[in-house]
Parts: C-alpha cells; sequence; structure tokens
C-alpha cells in the first residue's frame, strides 16, 4: 500500500503524473536518454550493489549522462525507485488466466514473486517503500485478485489477501537472503549453522524452563532444503485463508 510522510521524504509520487502523462513528447531534438534506459541501469546498479548504491549520479555515469540531465526525465530517487519496482514487476511469469484452482493459482503467484525478489534481492525493501502500481504490478494485481475470485471472499478481501501474500513472500525471502549472507560471511555452511541452532535450541530445552519449545522439538525434523521450506509455510498460509472463507 501506498507511504507518505516518512522523515526526510517528500511530498509522494503523483501516480498520474508519473503513469497517466509518462514521457510526453518533446519538442526539438529527439531526446538522448528514456526512462527504460535510466531505470533498467537503476536496476543493473540495484541488482549488483544493492539499493543504496542507486543514485542519480550512479545512474547517470552508467548511462553516460550528466547527473542533473536526468532530472527532466525522473523528477527524483522516489519517482526512479517506483519505475524500478514496476519494470521487475514485469518479470512475472503467469498464465493469460488463472485455472480456477484458487490454491493452486496462488502458490504459482507466490513462487514466481519468490524468483523476482531473490532475482531482484532489493525488491522486497524497495516494496515498504511503494507508493502506487505501475503498468506491470496492477497486471499482477489483476491476476492475484482474479485467482482468488473462487475463493469466495469480498473484492476488498481480495486486496487485503493480495498484500498479505506479498508480504509473507517479501518477509521470507529477506530471511533467506539474510541467511545466505550470514553463510557468506562466515566459515560455516547453512548446514552447520541450523545444526548449531539446533544444539542450542536442544540444550536450553532440555533446561525444562522452556516446556512448549522441548514439545516442539521432539517432533521429527521437516525438511530444512529452501524451496520445501517455503512451500510448507505457503501451504500453511493458504489453509489459513481457507479457514477464512
Amino acid at each position: 500500500m501506498p507511504r507518505t510522510g516518512s522523515a526526510g521524504r517528500s511530498a509522494g509520487v503523483d501516480p498520474e503524473q508519473l503513469w497517466s502523462q509518462a514521457e510526453r513528447p518533446r519538442r526539438g531534438r529527439p531526446p538522448t536518454h528514456s526512462r527504460v534506459a535510466i531505470t533498467a541501469a537503476a536496476v543493473a546498479i540495484a541488482d549488483a550493489e544493492g539499493l543504496a548504491a542507486v543514485t542519480m549520479r550512479a545512474v547517470a555515469a552508467r548511462i553516460g549522462a550528466g547527473t542533473m540531465s536526468l532530472y527532466s526525465y525522473v523528477p527524483n530517487k522516489e519517482t526512479l525507485l517506483e519505475l524500478m519496482i514496476d519494470q521487475v514487476s514485469g518479470d512475472h511469469r503467469l498464465p493469460a488466466e488463472p485455472s480456477g484452482n484458487w490454491r493452486d493459482d496462488l502458490r504459482q503467484f507466490a513462487h514466481e514473486q519468490r524468483t523476482i525478489m531473490r532475482r531482484h534481492p532489493w525488491l522486497p525493501a524497495a516494496l515498504s517503500l511503494r507508493q502506487t502500481f505501475g503498468p506491470n504490478a496492477l497486471a499482477a494485481l489483476e491476476y492475484a485478485l482474479a485467482a482468488l475470485a473462487p475463493a469466495g471472499l469480498e473484492a476488498a478481501a481480495r486486496l487485503e489477501t493480495f498484500s498479505l501474500l506479498t508480504g509473507f513472500v517479501s518477509s521470507h525471502v529477506s530471511y533467506e537472503l539474510a541467511q545466505e549472507r550470514a553463510v557468506e560471511a562466515g566459515s560455516r555452511t547453512s548446514g552447520e549453522l541450523l545444526d548449531a541452532q539446533d544444539r542450542y535450541l536442544r540444550s536450553v530445552a532440555a533446561e525444562g524452563r522452556y516446556p512448549h519449545l522441548a514439545q516442539a522439538l521432539t517432533v521429527p525434523s521437516h525438511d530444512s532444503a529452501p524451496d520445501a521450506v517455503f512451500d510448507r509455510l505457503l501451504d500453511r498460509m493458504l489453509n489459513g485463508l481457507t479457514a477464512a472463507v
């Protein structure tokens, strides 16, 4: 959902100005650059170096332009972020129409979201700053709402469910990426870290102060492969949606 009023941020991005009046033809010489090229450069920088590395100066240098010239295409970094989010939202690979099985369709949609967020690790953080939906994001939203139609939810509830699903995927991918960075920064594998965590929790549970934790640890371990964990948690969330219908 749109966010405005954060400290240090401008009054916000006007969606009508950004999406409905995008890149009007100019008089005189053809423009040297385009929003598409500028956005692609910004996405490439974010993919390689993180969202903090995306500055107007860095983007200008990547496309061989003067920094100030970029402002005639993109007025500020807020707008650039909206363009970046919408560009990568076009990476969704979905059927032309939902199948009618809302659980399967939502599962497929969530996997698409996860793939895109892992391809663009800056995206989960950027989504928390998004203020509007561009055409690619609207196409993905429309598909998700159509997929949810057979679930029997009211239209407004389907919107909330879309936000819930996106929030789950974003949070989970952020956790996955953080764990992977921790492994890269250390000398142990992810399996070794999981084993260490398991030993620690079992030793704490054995003290008797956490009986519910001890009970949970007596259950045979689930498959800890990243894909299996994602599928298991996604199914639990979908089960919760089923109970709410």
